[in-house]
């Protein structure tokens, strides 16, 4: 009997720190599982020869090995971005005193545009312990807190990236460091006053103040909860030059391949005046003869052209000429896995 008793709570035992465990702050994958980090690339509606929803999207992380088509749809609440933001939606979270959370676009929902901020998306839900920082390029999303989760029927045209890391507590002021740069818009957050000593910065954009910089742009390099490194530039608005020409791509000495919304007339041609070249793509071709053209992909990444180099970045600028004089960053991996997932879609770019 007593045998029986000891079985019994150790099985309890377990269950509950298995419980506590699959409670934390993380991103989610397809199946609500807590990941070190996932990308996410939801297809255009326009594509070659086709016209879709708009709301499919392929999967990325490091257990899948490699670009998998969802079973979901990004506006349903199922997936990986639903089962991440779901944590702060359906958990009321934001009612809470015991988590911080930040939504910020330049473009938000509902809200009239207003110039001057960053172009920049993205979204940060955090505690004392840990938590995930999910950067995109989808404008008017996410919706606010007490609506639960929404997707904008004007993310379905084009073709969206998303990138989410889960990270430690103390990699947050790395993060708010570096946020600073870009001065994103933030439509929604709350610094509890147990955090306000860790992220004072962090607090005064919620209220829309602009700290003071100490120069142009930084770099950073953040480790993931599961020890990956992902290295983070921000340039303010202050440092005049396309991001990927004039600083990224001479910083990684590696020429990069670039993937960005160009609108016609407004875009920046392929640059090789620069020791280490800026190049643009015109086509992209995802696993299951998927192909689209860049006019038609919102996303914004980038991968270096030589496959020794094995650099992939994503992140919130567009090589656009008005975008030389606004902030934003790129986020920087140099995973084996994640680089071959991106370089394989490249179909056509245009050189110097």
């Amino acid at each position: 009997m007593a045998t029986c008793i000891r079985l019994c709570l150790q099985i309890m035992s377990l269950f509950l720190f298995c419980t506590v465990c699959n409670s934390d702050i993380s991103c989610r994958n397809e199946a609500g599982e807590p990941v070190d980090w996932f990308i996410i690339y939801k297809l255009p509606k326009y594509k070659i020869g086709e016209v879709s929803s708009g709301v499919e999207y392929m999967y990325l992380d490091s257990s899948v090995g490699s670009w998998q088509m969802s079973k979901f749809m990004i506006n349903t609440s199922q997936g990986a971005m639903a089962n991440t933001l779901n944590q702060l939606y359906m958990g009321k979270v934001y009612k809470s005193n015991s988590s911080v959370y930040a939504l910020y676009n330049d473009g938000p929902p509902v809200l009239d545009y207003i110039k001057g901020y960053g172009h920049t998306k993205g979204v940060l839900l955090f505690d004392h312990s840990q938590g995930f920082w999910l950067s995109h390029s989808i404008p008017h999303f996410p919706s606010f807190p007490e609506r639960g989760y929404v997707y904008p029927s004007s993310g379905k045209v084009n073709g969206q990236t998303a990138l989410c890391t889960t990270y430690n507590y103390a990699q947050f002021s790395h993060i708010v460091n570096q946020l600073v740069y870009i001065y994103p818009r933030f439509y929604n957050c709350s610094v509890p006053a147990s955090f306000l000593g860790d992220l004072p910065q962090l607090a005064q954009l919620c209220e829309g103040s602009k700290p003071q910089l100490v120069a142009d742009k930084r770099v950073e390099e953040l480790f993931s909860i599961g020890g990956e490194k992902f290295v983070s530039f921000v340039k303010s608005e202050h440092f005049v030059d396309d991001i990927y020409t004039g600083w990224v791509a001479q910083v990684l000495h590696a020429d990069l391949l670039v993937e960005s919304w160009q609108r016609q007339g407004h875009d920046l041609p392929s640059n090789c005046s620069l020791p280490k070249h800026t190049m643009n793509i015109k086509r992209i071709r995802l696993p299951g003869s998927v192909l689209f053209q860049s006019l038609n992909d919102h996303s914004k990444w980038c991968v270096s052209r030589a496959y020794e180099d094995q650099v992939t970045c994503l992140g919130d600028l567009n090589r656009e000429r008005a975008q030389v004089w606004r902030g934003g960053g790129l986020v920087c991996s140099f995973h084996p896995l994640i680089y071959k997932a991106f370089r394989q879609v490249v179909d056509w770019y245009i050189g110097c």
